[in-house]
């Protein structure tokens, strides 16, 4: 049954309603970035994703102040940097001033690697997640965060995560590479029985993906009268997880948003999910440490 995409939530651990499609702000060159956001709310969306770590949470704020739109119908995800682990509390005050807002939404831990802000090269000695985490659930009392997450976490960090006796509160939210050349239907599936909902970054794929070229995605596209982009985001909606798509064409930004009234049959479901390519956009080979292994297939 098609549902209208444009005005549904997700329910988190927390009771917190996250916007099933927001717009993605990665990579965005600057200045591009405040006139996405305003053409993404004024087009309907309301939730905007955004990171300390993209340079651009100024601009972010800007574009929502630009839109007209009251804060409170506006879903703002941020997240705190790998350089800033030891230094949660400055990392979510450095986002607030710059977003120009008094709260966020949703504040993640961008990526499980507590990298040395003096060497790039190196993790700190004498911090991990698990510290960053416990400083982390200080933050919704405070209620300039309203909910917390993680990012990039595969099923042996989160599983650390979630053993360990310091965690109180299951993170709300985890931001994951998602789209038909990565599925990950083993970490989704992680996901669901913990009551963690998965948020897809690069659902898309990018124009280096195998996806720009597929034909059978294509071919489905073609069939529904539809773009392909939004057949991929249809088909990361119909898997559970809120969307992220990232562009700063307001022609775009507003087509990915045509959603409503039309979706995937479960055998077009099935046939995007068995495309034999496999690509991730996002890997670990730049950080300290290793943080994908593997463990998010079928």
């Amino acid at each position: 049954m098609s549902k209208n995409w444009t005005k549904e939530t997700f329910t988190l651990n927390t009771g917190a309603k996250i916007p099933a499609v927001g717009l993605g702000t990665w990579q965005s060159k600057p200045n591009e970035v405040r006139d996405a956001v305003k053409a993404a709310l004024l087009a309907g969306y309301r939730h905007i994703d955004t990171a300390l770590a993209y340079g651009n949470e100024h601009e972010v704020g800007q574009g929502i102040k630009d839109s007209g739109v009251p804060r409170e119908e506006i879903w703002i995800t941020t997240k705190l940097d790998n350089t800033w682990h030891h230094r949660v509390e400055e990392g979510i005050s450095s986002s607030l001033k710059s977003l120009d807002t008094d709260y966020v939404d949703l504040y993640l831990v961008h990526w499980p690697s507590s990298t040395d802000p003096e060497d790039l090269k190196k993790h700190l000695p004498d911090w991990d997640f698990i510290k960053t985490w416990q400083e982390m659930q200080k933050l919704p009392a405070s209620g300039r965060v309203k909910n917390i997450g993680v990012s990039n976490f595969a099923i042996k960090n989160l599983e650390k995560l979630l053993n360990h006796e310091s965690t109180k509160t299951v993170p709300a939210v985890n931001q994951v590479e998602l789209h038909p050349n990565n599925p990950s239907p083993k970490l989704l599936n992680y996901c669901e029985e913990k009551g963690i909902h998965a948020t897809a970054y690069s659902c898309l794929g990018s124009t280096n993906s195998p996806l720009a070229s597929d034909k059978t995605l294509a071919k489905i596209a073609e069939q529904k009268g539809k773009t392909t982009a939004q057949v991929l985001l249809m088909w990361g909606l119909q898997r559970g997880s809120s969307v992220i798509p990232k562009s700063v064409t307001a022609g775009r930004i507003e087509a990915n948003f045509q959603l409503d009234g039309w979706s995937l049959t479960d055998e077009e479901m099935k046939t995007l999910s068995s495309l034999p390519d496999r690509f991730k956009v996002c890997g670990d080979s730049w950080l300290p440490m290793k943080v994908f292994f593997g463990d998010d297939e079928a």
